[in-house]
């Protein structure tokens, strides 16, 4: 199972790298088909840290406003222990970051090259895998929190903006919600309670974190929603107890972090009873096993639309044709084949090879002379009719021979009257080779290049 959620990491960053993260896509979408879990919540709700204890690593940006502005998919692979640390960016793909102080700042710094060094949001998701002895094979993507203001520097459209995005995510039935509300304030403004309990009101796929729980006000706790008595997902309520901001000035340690983490739990009277399910260290594992058992779930449904896609791909490939050249001497002699075809095919279609000839030969052999015995020649062609052209013409003048002007007077008057049928003749017959041309185009990889057609 853990081969089958790395393999899921792969195909997750091949669709990144291919521009296929679903946003904004009109055409079916592999990722869309990925189960993943999104991490969702308010502004200072704590998401950050919940991250980096699961990580157990201090690499996210901070500070005050809007911090994460692009989706950072975060994907973890458990090493063999005393194995060494190190991130890497889909981005960078030949750079190991074992520093993870510049990881914070080359997730900054890659959000401020979509962005532009403003407070921009983008969907354009930031790839990262992170390799580590001390974390569970797990794929996460943190999104921008929800705000209810604009803050300077900011469109109006800020607050909307973001929540589409986050609904862009959530909505789709692939996804695991994870939902972060702070303890310290009132479940009923939570912002990722609202939205999850928007997008799925029965709670199937809503997982609950509870973060600040150290920070409520003395004689109150956080037991009701811990079990599931102020409000009931499916799965059970997660509380975690992140660093201070304290302790992240200080630089503390996470694995001491994570250690003071299980003590609080275990020496509160409160929530001794809960110990066994709260933490940081227990909700990665359980993340990583709930994600196991939906991808396993899932993999017929992948497996078909993978199948079908590469047929799909084979099938316009094979319609294409073959790859094009890069180099001159290349181009000079594709162009040459694909004129040859073109003049191989144009001329199957006069030839009776391919359709098309017959319509020219209808023309000459039926149109052209239904419509010269519909013309009134017997007048023309009558014996006084000719008898006044040919004198009028040539006048007393005597004849060797015939009357050559008068002749030439009663051929040019003929030539006349056959004019209008012979033109509607030519016509058609052009009309006709026009349309063997488009034929023959459409049959010839010329019709992919419009300059050659």
């Amino acid at each position: 199972m853990e081969n089958l959620i790395s393999l899921v990491n792969k195909i997750q960053r091949a669709c990144t790298a291919l521009g296929d993260h679903g946003e904004g896509s009109a055409l079916p979408t592999l990722w869309d088909s990925l189960p993943a879990i999104a991490v969702v919540g308010g502004q200072s709700s704590g998401k950050s840290s919940v991250l980096e204890s699961v990580v157990g690593k201090d690499f996210l940006p901070r500070g005050s406003g809007i911090v994460t502005r692009r989706p950072l998919v975060l994907q973890l692979h458990k090493l063999e222990e005393g194995s060494r640390e190190y991130a890497e960016f889909l981005h960078l793909p030949r750079k190991r970051f074992t520093d993870f102080a510049a990881v914070r700042k080359e997730i900054s710094d890659e959000t401020d090259r979509e962005t532009g060094r403003t407070k921009q949001i983008s969907s354009v998701p930031i790839h990262l895998s992170i390799y580590s002895p001390n974390v569970v094979n797990l794929t996460l993507i943190d999104l921008p929190g929800l705000t209810k203001v604009a803050v300077e520097g900011q469109p109006d459209s800020i607050v909307q903006d973001i929540e589409n995005m986050v609904r862009s995510y959530i909505e789709k039935p692939n996804c695991i919600i994870l939902a972060i509300s702070p303890a310290n304030q009132d479940l009923a403004t939570s912002d990722a309670i609202k939205i999850s309990r928007e997008v799925d009101p029965t709670g199937e796929r809503t997982f609950g974190v509870l973060t600040k729980i150290d920070l409520m006000d003395k004689g109150t706790d956080a037991v009701d929603i811990l079990e599931g008595k102020a409000y009931r997902l499916k799965y059970p309520w997660i509380g975690v107890v992140n660093r201070s901001q304290a302790d992240i000035n200080k630089n503390v340690d996470m694995i001491a972090a994570r250690r003071r983490e299980r003590e609080y739990f275990s020496s509160t009277p409160e929530y001794k009873h809960l110990a066994h399910r709260m933490g940081s260290e227990h909700l990665a594992k359980m993340m990583s096993k709930h994600l196991e058992n939906v991808i396993k779930s899932k993999i017929p449904g992948i497996q078909s639309l993978i199948n079908k896609t590469i047929i799909e791909i084979e099938t316009e490939l094979s319609r294409l044709g073959k790859p094009i050249a890069t180099d001159a001497g290349g181009k000079l002699y594709m162009i040459m084949e694909i004129c040859r075809l073109f003049d191989q095919n144009y001329k199957e279609h006069l030839d009776g090879v391919r359709s098309g000839g017959d319509k020219i030969y209808y023309v000459f052999d039926n149109q052209l002379p239904a419509a010269l015995k519909r013309l009134q020649f017997d007048k023309q062609l009558a014996m006084e009719n000719i008898r006044k052209l040919i004198t009028e013409a040539d006048g007393y003048q005597p004849h060797l021979i015939a009357p050559e002007q008068g002749y030439r007077r009663l051929i040019e008057s003929t030539l006349v009257t056959i004019r209008g049928p012979a033109e509607a003749a030519v016509d058609a017959v052009h009309a006709l080779l026009k349309e063997l041309v488009h034929k023959a185009v459409s049959e010839t990889p010329v019709c992919y290049f419009p300059k050659l057609s």
